[in-house]
Formats: C-alpha cells, sequence, structure tokens
C-alpha cells in the first residue's frame, strides 16, 4: 500500500482539514494518506468517521502528530 505524504503544520484552521479532504478525493483506492499535523483534529476525525474512513493518530515527541488515513474494506 502507497503512503502518500501531506504536510499541514503551521496552517491556520480550517485550511488543514480542507487540504486533507482535497487529498483524500484524490486519493487512490490502495493508497493511504500520512498527515503530519500540529495538533489534535477532533472535527476532521468525525467527518473521516462519518464518511466511511479509518485513521490512526499517533502523537510525537516534538508535540504534532502523525494522521494515517485510508478507505475502510
Amino acid at each position: 500500500m502507497l503512503d502518500v505524504p501531506l504536510d499541514v503544520c503551521a496552517l491556520a484552521p480550517p485550511e488543514p482539514m480542507e487540504r486533507v479532504l482535497d487529498a483524500l478525493c484524490a486519493l487512490a483506492p490502495d493508497a493511504r494518506l500520512a498527515v503530519l499535523i500540529d495538533r489534535q483534529p477532533h472535527p476532521l476525525l468525525r467527518i473521516l468517521d462519518r464518511n466511511g474512513y479509518r485513521h490512526q493518530l499517533t502523537a510525537r515527541s516534538d508535540r504534532r502528530f502523525d494522521l494515517l488515513i485510508w478507505r475502510a474494506a
């Protein structure tokens, strides 16, 4: 499975969410979106859940987060 990187750190809300949602529209069915973000994206996670996406959020030691998103089977 291919991971497509997307760095949305230092962007003001709602731009990080908008960029993630735009990237998901273009994401190949067999790919995952690997997002680097500097805050916990609670509203985005709810949107992903409602729209059939799976996700994994991992805190990093530098206070940023790795968010991996893929389509549910």
